[in-house]
């Protein structure tokens, strides 16, 4: 199998330090409001990346953090009359909830900042101490001059950070590109004390210790938007191998592409963001997770309506596929389900090809269909498309109406197709079609078939 490493900048062969076991910390949100499809997107990635070297047999320690203390949460939760730390946990449960909406494996810790400052506090004194930070007016900086390979994840020098950054002139820094590791109270605001005053730590600092707290001083892989790769990730390995020595902190960086509404990236600061409840009201999971899946993951992605009423029908097909027929005579001739196998297996060697995937498991579909209509015997391609989709983290849910706002049609529409059904038993047929025709009107599609009549919104499915 080959990953993108941000760090070196191509594909490269992966194999974990142990090759047995796979570290990997993935940033998470910040909870302040919703969590919008631009998570989801992100978090999809890596759910199939964890899904699939778990496939491959390695064992996966999958750690995710929550930043639940922040400039954004605290003045949310002024709005709103609340702590901060009752606004994170709110949206913290939001997020719980809608990554089980979209079939994503929880992470086996979520470590949340405001709930590990001992560790962090101990991070910080580490790097005072060796002369890698130092202490100015109640903050703390991490001396970025210090890190002789500063700007190596990013591929940019000290000098260039600095001509093509805005950067408010700070007299407490020794150099402008200095970060903060832990920043002095402000009135109003929660706080911690530590030796150099109360306050609260730095955004960079949290990953960095709660990293190392549940997964030690190296990580296999770490992942996130391609947002974060600088200034986050690029202050996390300076920030990291300073407090420990050890190189590399990550052996594989692994980024996502953004999600975009329009021209921009979707993000909570810019405004333009489809929530992933809102997203659920129109589409299935299932589509939306086709939908990220049809795009490589390094790529950018434009977020379309159009796009998710597509993967709708794509859905619909992968299911299709895969529901009961009568069994096939003993001697049937038997659909061999090995060379779409290869194809989606080499597609996932290759830096995670999803749609390279789903193009094999499509075809599959296609042929277990083909096979289906002549009778031939499908039950071990139907197994492997089944299974290749788990890998994906496709479940195949049969759709019921919900979240299309058609769940209250439902039994209506059943009714219709059993007194249809009872209506060409007796030959009825012109009454018959005129139901067929007037839940078509309606945007119902019927698929007749040995195993009887199947529908769906032709808008959703």
């Amino acid at each position: 199998m080959k990953l993108y490493n941000t760090l070196a900048g191509e594909a490269q062969e992966f194999v974990s330090a142990d090759g047995k076991s796979v570290k990997m910390y993935v940033c998470g949100v910040t909870p302040y409001s919703s969590t919008h499809v631009g998570h989801a997107l992100s978090y999809v990635a890596f759910d199939v990346l964890r899904r699939y070297l778990e496939f491959l047999g390695y064992q996966v320690k999958h750690v995710q953090n929550f930043t639940d203390v922040d400039d954004k949460i605290i003045q949310r939760a002024r709005e709103q009359g609340i702590s901060a730390d009752d606004l994170a946990g709110r949206y913290i449960e939001d997020f719980y909830a809608t990554m089980d909406a979209l079939n994503i494996q929880r992470a086996h810790v979520y470590p949340r900042a405001t709930q590990e400052i001992g560790p962090i506090l101990e991070t910080i004194a580490n790097l005072v101490d060796n002369g890698y930070a130092y202490p100015a007016a109640g903050d703390v900086y991490f001396r970025v001059t210090s890190s002789k390979d500063y700007g190596k994840l990013s591929h940019r020098t000290l000098d260039g950070m600095q001509a093509g950054a805005r950067i408010d002139v700070d007299e407490n820094k020794e150099h402008p590109m200095d970060f903060a590791l832990w920043k002095g109270a402000r009135p109003g605001e929660p706080f911690w004390d530590s030796p150099w005053g109360p306050g609260r730590p730095g955004w960079h600092i949290e990953c960095t210790s709660m990293s190392m707290t549940y997964l030690g001083d190296m990580l296999d892989i770490h992942g996130g938007g391609q947002d974060l790769v600088f200034p986050h990730h690029e202050n996390e390995i300076a920030q990291s191998e300073a407090a420990t020595g050890a190189q590399p902190f990550v052996r594989y960086w692994v980024h996502n592409g953004l999600l975009q509404l329009g021209e921009d990236k979707m993000s909570k600061s810019l405004g333009n963001l489809v929530s992933v409840e809102e997203a659920l009201v129109q589409y299935s999971a299932e589509s939306l997770r086709l939908y990220f899946l049809s795009s490589h993951y390094r790529s950018p992605l434009q977020y379309t309506n159009e796009g998710c009423a597509a993967m709708e029908r794509s859905a619909e097909r992968l299911r299709h596929a895969l529901r009961p027929t009568p069994d096939a005579p003993g001697d049937a001739e038997e659909l061999d389900p090995g060379p779409f196998q290869r194809r989606f297996l080499e597609a996932m060697d290759d830096d995670l090809n999803t749609p390279r995937a789903l193009a094999s498991l499509f075809d599959l579909a296609r042929e277990i269909n083909r096979a289906r209509d002549a009778g031939h015997n499908m039950a071990a391609a139907q197994t492997s498309l089944r299974h290749l989709g788990g890998i994906l983290g496709l479940a195949f849910n049969e759709r019921n109406g919900e979240g299309q706002g058609h769940l209250s049609a439902k039994p209506f529409i059943e009714i219709l197709l059993a007194t249809r059904e009872k209506l060409r038993e007796v030959k009825q047929y012109d009454l018959a079609d005129q139901i067929r025709d007037g839940l078509v009107e309606q945007g119902v599609t019927l698929e007749d078939s040995a195993t009887g009549t199947h529908w769906h919104y032709r808008d959703s499915a």
